[in-house]
């Protein structure tokens, strides 16, 4: 059980990013072999900006809210401070790293939770701590909580229905209305359009009860349709074996073109570049001793498929608001941290532990101003969602910031 104090680590925050001896057998790996080095000696390798921000002494934390069920403690491995946001008497999980869930306008975070019984939606506000129901479900898909651009509307999935509530209503609804039936994944573009997976495969723009279809043999495992960032199209995979998949690019104009296949074998993870050009996703990269996992980018003019950097053994990771820094969670039993990856430095440094039994569940996601990191990790029992500040460690975007 953690507590609210640890003892100094003797080894530095700053990892090496792989911890096989043979990870620069890797084509990527290979010219980008990580050393173990100071932090002084790293602060050098980075922007100016971030050194100057990660250099500053760490200020004191502020005061939790009283009401609510924050919880702060210091991580055994880095000294920082961690925030769990809810409470263990219940399971509580994060959405889809991909999915739009935290209101910078508002400043609330969307999750889902039995403590009222079925797995429902909740939020919880980051200022004051307390937690409210948004409504109620049957069978609600927990990765499936997203608002809308204008976050008017929560949208979910319950039962293979496709529901949305009205988000900004003080009162509690139970019942949230029916956007669409036979739904197995969802996207809210933009502009507001949904792009949905039906239960047959076909990958389908929902335009006022009318559907389009752009796509077939699309996957219906978890939330694997993408809207595109900045354009009308749809990222979204298939699956062609238990241990392979491709991923394929949709226009959103239906019979424009073919869809367009970007990568395909041992992929997970995938998600959007910030410009919506290409496409950021894990690949297991497999050595004479070990399988590796590596950060891949493919575009969608035709640029093949690229090594933007190895890591230290990814489950699962997000980028933030510029791509220029990852956050991915290691499923390395030895290491089991969530991490920042520079892209630029090719360099990690641990932020804490996550102690999962399931490090692609974690789902490490940046907020929209990029000033936290949020992740879930069942290490105290049931799972639970926490929160670390990295403002000192990651730039923040201008003032228009979408959520």
């Amino acid at each position: 059980m953690r507590g609210q104090t640890a003892s100094k680590s003797s080894s530095s925050p700053w990892q090496k990013p792989l911890e096989n001896g043979n990870a620069g057998e890797t084509a990527c790996a290979t010219k980008q072999a990580f050393r173990s080095i100071t932090r002084r000696a790293m602060l050098a390798t980075l922007p100016a900006y971030l050194a100057a921000q990660t250099s500053r002494s760490r200020p004191p934390a502020k005061p939790l809210p009283s009401a609510g069920e924050f919880f702060r403690f210091v991580d055994p491995t880095t000294e920082n401070f961690v925030v769990r946001l809810t409470s263990l008497k219940s399971a509580n999980f994060l959405p889809a790293p991909a999915n739009r869930f935290v209101s910078l306008k508002e400043r609330y975070l969307l999750f889902s939770s039995d403590r009222s019984g079925p797995l429902s939606p909740f939020q919880v506000d980051l200022r004051a701590g307390t937690v409210r129901q948004l409504a109620t479900a049957a069978h609600l898909s927990s990765d499936s909580l997203c608002l809308d651009p204008k976050e008017r509307w929560l949208y979910f999935l319950d039962s293979g229905y496709l529901k949305r509530v009205e988000i900004g209503k003080r009162e509690f609804k139970r019942q949230a209305e029916t956007v669409s039936d036979d739904v197995a994944s969802f996207s809210v573009a933009q502009n507001g359009a949904i792009l949905a997976i039906r239960s047959s495969g076909l990958l389908q723009r929902l335009d006022n009860g009318a559907a389009t279809t752009l796509a077939d043999a699309a996957s219906q495992a978890g939330q694997t349709c993408l809207a595109q960032p900045r354009g009308s199209g749809c990222l979204f995979a298939r699956d062609v074996s238990t241990s392979g998949r491709e991923l394929w690019y949709a226009s959103g104009s239906p019979g424009a073109t073919k869809p367009i296949l970007l990568a395909k074998g041992g992929v997970s993870n995938a998600c959007w570049s910030p410009d919506g050009q290409s496409v950021l996703f894990l690949r297991d990269v497999v050595t004479p001793s070990a399988t590796l996992a590596e950060i891949r980018q493919a575009g969608l003019d035709g640029t093949s498929e690229r090594c933007v950097a190895p890591t230290s053994q990814f489950a699962s990771f997000s980028t933030n608001f510029d791509g220029s820094v990852f956050v991915g969670a290691s499923r390395s039993k030895a290491q089991p941290n969530i991490v920042l990856l520079l892209r630029s430095a090719k360099r990690e440094l641990t932020l804490c532990q996550h102690h999962s039994s399931r490090a692609g569940a974690v789902s490490p996601v940046f907020s929209p101003d990029a000033r936290r990191v949020y992740f879930q990790s069942d290490e105290e029992g049931k799972p639970a969602i926490y929160s670390v500040n990295v403002e000192l460690l990651v730039e923040p975007p201008g003032e228009n910031i979408e959520g």
